[in-house]
């Protein structure tokens, strides 16, 4: 049973109740090929020591019939999560040295629930990036190969999709302020959901953009997610974005029957200069939901082509307010200081030593887009813009619409090193079809549908209802039935 690493959500859990495995014996399998991965570049913090007390303690449970979904299912945890006594750098060398006091909410429901943490996965630098190349640990590398090239997990959670599509874990945490779980679970093959803003808390999670972070699952499956995330989900006085709503059984909802659903196909996402494959999986995706007996309908998001140009004013301004924190006074690294060096020196030194080049360039478009005579320029108008693109959501949804299907990235998975000596803007072209989900607060679920002609995942995107994740993850069930993925990369690590 050397295979168990592969397993998911929904079979572990059953296996682990009808005493066919202990956590232990998953958790050890999951921590032996984890040390086989290591040109994976996926774990950055490893936690065996941790993973194996959690699991004894899951087994304690299970033996005693107290065994919530989750308990004794081996996870990866993304390092912008802050875990109690364990190193959390949201992979920057400015937060150096730091293990937080307290664990973040998520993660601590997923302990109470007696889930186990097998280390910190690789990801952008504060989660800024489309490509897991802005680590300070180095980049996460995809575990599908087309020839000798190393191609990206995409960004920024890319480190989590590399583990969970390698079988290094059963599942993983990941964060989407713009697409950071829907494009990088697109380029490996595997499910990740960015649920409604609001439906788990961001206490503990190391702020990007605060209006527009949310947490979520990657996972094997549709149904993986669905046990997951009820997991992570909750209200939190702590957080004061958090709504305050039941978290419905999400598993409960996967029935496949889709039978008069309204699914919106919108003409503003059908790009010039789109790949022939990328609209050829449209496509396909469309046939498949019109063939399981949802209605299709075309409809249309006037003020998406607005959508990357507003994303990226609002999510630096709210970053570069973020990151003041950052100053060399109370934690993480602090510069060397020269001999007659002030505070002033002390935080310019801090933070240019501290903060890699995107970061540091997204801090001062933040900086310039809310500065004095720009403001209304740039930053108020992008929230206006904001405000439009989530009225063209809500018009579509008022209208009778239940979910909208779109890809979720113009392209597989490209090579390492390819785009980042490049305009910047071309990387930041990789979010066109993710964006908009954030700016409007919705649910997005990526699924793998294909493969595209060298070989690599494609995924498709369906966008849901606020608060509607069970219908939402019900159609995506549904899609991943008629899509049948069930491919896997060949191991070369």
């Amino acid at each position: 049973m050397s295979d168990m690493n592969t397993w998911t959500i929904a079979d572990a859990r059953d296996k682990l109740r009808a005493k066919e495995v202990t956590a232990v014996e998953l958790s050890e399998s999951c921590l032996a090929a984890i040390e086989g991965a290591n040109a994976l570049g996926a774990f950055v913090h490893k936690t065996p020591e941790l993973a194996l007390a959690q699991a004894k303690e899951a087994d304690a449970r299970l033996a005693a019939g107290d065994a919530p979904d989750m308990c004794g299912i081996p996870l990866g945890i993304k390092d912008l999560f802050c875990t109690k006594g364990v190193a959390s750098q949201a992979a920057s060398r400015i937060l150096e040295g730091f293990k937080p006091e307290y664990e973040s909410t998520v993660s601590q429901n997923l302990r109470d629930s007696g889930a186990i943490m097998l280390g910190k996965l690789n990801m952008d630098e504060f989660a800024m990036g489309s490509s897991n190349e802005t680590s300070v640990y180095g980049n996460a590398v995809n575990p599908w190969k087309v020839d000798d090239r190393q191609l990206t997990p995409g960004g920024s959670s890319g480190g989590s999709a590399s583990a969970v599509a390698a079988d290094l874990c059963l599942a993983a945490t990941g964060t989407d302020t713009g697409g950071s779980i829907r494009q990088p679970a697109a380029f490996t093959g595997i499910v990740g959901i960015k649920p409604t803003y609001g439906r788990c808390s961001r206490w503990g999670v190391v702020a990007f953009a605060s209006s527009l972070d949310q947490a979520g699952p990657m996972t094997k499956s549709v149904r993986d997610a669905a046990i997951m995330l009820e997991t992570m989900c909750s209200y939190d006085a702590k957080d004061s974005t958090s709504v305050d709503i039941p978290v419905p059984n999400f598993e409960a909802a996967l029935t496949g029957d889709i039978r008069g659903k309204k699914i919106g196909i919108p003409k503003e996402y059908r790009m010039d200069g789109m790949p022939s494959e990328i609209q050829k999986l449209w496509d396909q995706g469309t046939a498949m939901l019109r063939d399981a007996g949802a209605e299709i309908v075309d409809i249309t998001l006037p003020h998406t082509k607005y959508a990357l140009p507003a994303y990226y004013v609002i999510a630096p301004a709210e970053a570069s307010s973020n990151l003041a924190r950052y100053d060399g006074v109370r934690f993480g690294r602090r510069a060397a200081l020269a001999a007659g060096d002030g505070i002033t020196e002390m935080y310019e030194k801090t933070r240019a030593e501290g903060f890699g080049p995107e970061v540091q360039r997204r801090i001062m478009i933040g900086t310039y887009v809310l500065s004095a005579g720009f403001y209304d320029a740039y930053y108020n108008r992008a929230r206006r813009v904001r405000a439009l693109i989530k009225k063209d959501f809500d018009d579509v949804f008022a209208a009778g619409i239940d979910a909208i299907l779109t890809p979720a990235t113009p392209s597989a998975a490209f090579g390492l090193g390819e785009m980042t000596d490049a305009d910047p803007v071309q990387m930041y072209l990789n979010d066109v079809f993710t964006v908009t989900v954030n700016l409007a607060g919705l649910p997005g679920i990526s699924v793998p549908a294909g493969l595209d002609g060298s070989g690599l995942p494609l995924g498709l995107q369906l966008i849901g209802r606020p608060f509607e994740e069970g219908d939402l993850l019900n159609t995506a069930y549904a899609l991943e039935q008629a899509c049948g993925f069930v491919e896997k990369p060949n191991k070369w690590w």
